[in-house]
């Protein structure tokens, strides 16, 4: 095992694992596991942990769940691991006392190129705006947010039909190598390229906020291409999704998971949502369709074209999604 460093490792959802246990492998001193607490999931109310605190678990390895990171005893107990590094993984804004507490710094994985897509969906947004290529970055902690030193960059491409979903399990894996790259550089003194430098010539810089259910919502009158890149930007979660009547005059919520563009004649008003044969559906755009290739109605599971169309064909006449 290697004489150093010990390391502190914060992290919550499942792209934060293959980093952590990348860093296990290494044989790196992981000294705790920093992660979100038990929260109560499903109909049961059941506690659910994270899947950074299972694997963990899974190793052996001390897990610390604070509620606030400003908590006297959890500051405490940093004080007496006395980390020399800590590394961050898609987990909560962190405070001074935290982050400037070990000797070689505090660094984070982030799914962009930095300074682009600040935020907290960077892969998302990256995939709505239609972006070909984007990557991810290792960088330093300081007072605000996505904002630190450089470390190490790598460009990752985006596929003209990958979703969102698709390209973070891509990222998820090399990402956990440019850990282990970045662990060895600061070993070897690299404190890392500020990013005002990155910045220079008036370059625009593309944001990545949070995501909300409102801003899932489809706008027919817009752009094909656009839509398509929407759509697969939000699959799987949180979806893309509109509105329809059913034949009794419900409304009822449909997520589109998967969807390729098309430009046919006589599509029909934007919004129009109409199924045609045994495996084809299309809803018309401002200027061609989507066809859609996989869709889920609120409380079904997801099914692909032709088994909705199939299942629920006769539900559904030619109408407007709202």
């Amino acid at each position: 095992m290697k004489d150093f460093p010990h390391l502190i490792f914060y992290g919550t959802p499942e792209f934060a694992v293959p980093s952590l246990s990348a860093i296990v492998e290494a044989g790196y001193p992981v000294q705790a596991v920093v992660t979100a607490p038990d929260r109560p999931a499903g109909r049961g109310l059941r506690l659910l942990s994270t899947p950074v605190k299972e694997f963990a678990r899974s190793k052996n390895l001390p897990v610390l769940e604070p509620v606030n990171l400003r908590d006297p005893a959890f500051l405490g107990t940093l004080r007496e691991l006395n980390p020399d590094l800590q590394v961050v993984i898609a987990f909560r804004m962190m405070p001074r006392e935290v982050w400037s507490l070990p000797r070689l710094g505090t660094f984070n994985l982030h799914a962009s190129l930095l300074p682009q897509y600040r935020g907290a969906a960077p892969i998302n947004r990256a995939v709505m705006n239609g972006e070909t290529d984007t990557g991810l970055t290792t960088f330093l902690l300081d007072e605000r947010i996505d904002t630190g030193c450089i470390l190490l960059q790598e460009r990752v491409s985006i596929g003209g039909d990958e979703t969102a979903g698709a390209l973070h399990d891509r990222m998820m894996l090399l990402g956990s190598e440019l850990v282990l790259k970045t662990i060895e550089r600061i070993l070897q003194g690299e404190r890392g390229t500020p990013q005002e430098s990155m910045t220079e010539g008036g370059i625009e810089l593309r944001k990545a906020p949070k995501i909300f259910r409102e801003d899932c919502r489809i706008d027919w009158k817009g752009d094909t291409l656009r839509i398509h890149n929407f759509i697969r930007g939000l699959s799987p979660v949180p979806a893309a999704w509109t509105q329809l009547h059913s034949h009794d005059g419900a409304i009822h919520t449909l997520k589109i998971l998967r969807a390729l563009p098309g430009f046919p004649e006589g599509a029909g008003i934007p919004g129009t949502f109409r199924i045609t044969g045994k495996d084809s559906l299309t809803i018309a755009t401002g200027n061609g369709c989507i066809y859609v290739k996989e869709l889920q109605l609120s409380g079904r599971k997801p099914l692909n074209s032709v088994d909705f169309v199939s299942g629920y064909g006769r539900i559904f006449p030619e109408t407007l999604c709202l």
